[in-house]
């Protein structure tokens, strides 16, 4: 389990590192470093999803280790209370933002192995405090600095409680 502790209130997080183990081990190492601290919810769609994990709150870019394997062909779906690596275009770009899923998502799970068809991978769900999750996905926003969706007022990761360690195999 982690915690996430925000300016709006607490979410815990379960990691399925049996499904989805690149990815689930890759989040928790930036749990481990205290990457997501200081970071921001910088993408906040209503009925959609709620994306963080990359940007301070003055929108600077965090610098990340590699991309990794996208594993959204390993059966998870992208539902309510699930999180999701965020990526750019490209299959297998994910790196360290994340998003949780407030809607029923199927268009983002894996179809095939083309660009359109991969997917966005699954590896963790929301096992407490979806309330947070539903209040951010509420706040008002606007485009700040090219980037659409933007919380008017920075909703802040402001620390990251690793308390179950996940065996890593």
């Amino acid at each position: 389990m982690i915690i996430f502790s925000t300016n709006l209130g607490d979410f815990t997080v379960e990691l399925d590192m049996e499904r989805a183990p690149v990815t689930s081990k890759n989040f928790l190492k930036y749990c481990q470093d205290g990457f997501y601290e200081g970071t921001i919810f910088h993408r906040v769609i209503k009925g959609f999803m709620v994306q963080g994990g990359g940007l301070t709150a003055k929108m600077k870019e965090k610098p990340t280790r590699d991309p990794i394997a996208n594993e959204a062909n390993k059966g998870l779906k992208n539902v309510i209370g699930t999180l999701a690596m965020a990526r750019t275009d490209a299959p297998h770009s994910a790196t360290g933002q994340f998003f949780i899923n407030v809607a029923n998502n199927d268009f983002l799970d894996h179809t095939g192995t083309t660009n359109a068809g991969w997917g966005y991978a699954v590896f963790a769900k929301v096992t407490a405090g979806m309330d947070v999750i539903h209040q951010i996905e509420r706040v008002k926003t606007t485009t700040i600095a090219g980037h659409e969706d933007v919380p008017r007022e920075p909703i802040v990761v402001e620390k990251v409680t690793i308390v179950d360690e996940p065996t890593v195999a």
